[in-house]
């Protein structure tokens, strides 16, 4: 696989109410790839920002946010996989890369001898001043491993995180689509795993470090809350349980989302607003997915998810509920 021949890889990269910002991390993704398809999941389409991507010689999808975040996936992979891309990157507007990025990943992918795999870069969590750890797989109860210090090499992990990850054409092929039921949260967990339980790696390229953000997170002292809505909660507890469930004949896992979903119910009630839609949100999605009951959060609960989202919660978050749309 030769690293600088761009036909050889593609990029998804997901809009969602853009701001300037996000546009211009766009901007830097295409100046190092020609081969972008930008997936905007906003409400209503900005024709104007639309036509000014195409004419930067991006591909853009209108998705309405059909499937959430795990949709606009599919849709750009289809994309991409039609013009014969080899690797499928993933990439979120609130991601910002150096122009080293792809030739860096291409060359850890090259390196591995393989058409079947997953590659991530080393995510270092802005607020928290720290890099996300890895979960090498082997043992029934896989332990974290900090990389912090590692500037190089391949960690064997469980998943990775979906922004910035590298996906093969074959792999793709081989595993499927992300889940669209799930939407947002848990998506690149739940796909890790699955490529895991089939014994395609996953690894993360120490050598590529990706800056990021993972919601409005502050700290308190050993504590620290991302201050996501209500009704990102719902989705969280949710997926976390229905995906370590799916794979507990592989790992013990699942009983992780029951302490999971204390720990952000602790959180909110010690430090966010909102704290009985934010709590309620986290019981009801932590019982669906008990339950195995997916599906969107307004469909199943109306009620509930008209009280997580009506004007005044919206207020104390800049993150608004979405509307989620399935066929």
């Amino acid at each position: 696989m030769n690293a600088s021949r761009a036909e050889e890889f593609g990029l998804i990269f997901v809009l969602y109410h853009p701001t300037e910002a996000f546009v211009d991390n766009l901007r830097k993704a295409q100046a190092v790839c020609g081969n972008v398809v930008a997936v905007d999941n906003s409400a209503q389409a900005d024709l104007a920002l639309h036509e000014r991507l195409r004419r930067d010689g991006a591909t853009v999808l209108f998705n309405h946010n059909r499937g959430g975040l795990a949709g606009a996936y599919n849709r750009g992979a289809e994309v991409l996989l039609a013009r014969g891309c080899g690797v499928i990157f993933l990439l979120d507007q609130d991601s910002d890369i150096d122009a080293s990025f792809f030739a860096e990943m291409m060359r850890a992918c090259a390196g591995l001898g393989t058409d079947r795999f997953l590659v991530g870069p080393k995510i270092h969590e802005i607020n928290l001043g720290n890099c996300m750890p890895v979960f090498p797989p082997g043992p029934r109860m896989p332990k974290p491993r900090r990389i912090d210090a590692a500037e190089e090499g391949l960690f064997p992990t469980l998943f990775v995180i979906s922004s910035g990850s590298a996906i093969s054409a074959r792999a793709y092929h081989e595993l499927g689509a992300f889940r669209e039921d799930y939407f947002i949260e848990y998506i690149d967990i739940e796909y890790g795993l699955r490529a895991s339980s089939r014994g395609i790696p996953v690894y993360v390229n120490a050598a590529v470090t990706m800056r990021q953000t993972t919601g409005h997170i502050v700290r308190h002292g050993k504590l620290f809350t991302t201050h996501h809505p209500a009704w990102r909660r719902y989705y969280g507890a949710r997926n976390a349980v229905h995906a370590l469930r799916l794979y507990r004949a592989h790992w013990r896992l699942h009983w992780i989302s029951g302490l999971l979903a204390l720990h952000q119910a602790l959180c909110v009630l010690l430090f966010e607003p909102q704290k009985l839609r934010k709590v309620a949100a986290i019981a009801c999605g932590f019982l669906d997915g008990l339950r195995g009951r997916l599906g969107t959060f307004e469909h199943r609960h109306p009620r509930l998810f008209a009280f997580c989202t009506r004007a005044g919660a919206r207020k104390a978050t800049p993150d608004s509920a979405p509307t989620i749309t399935v066929e």
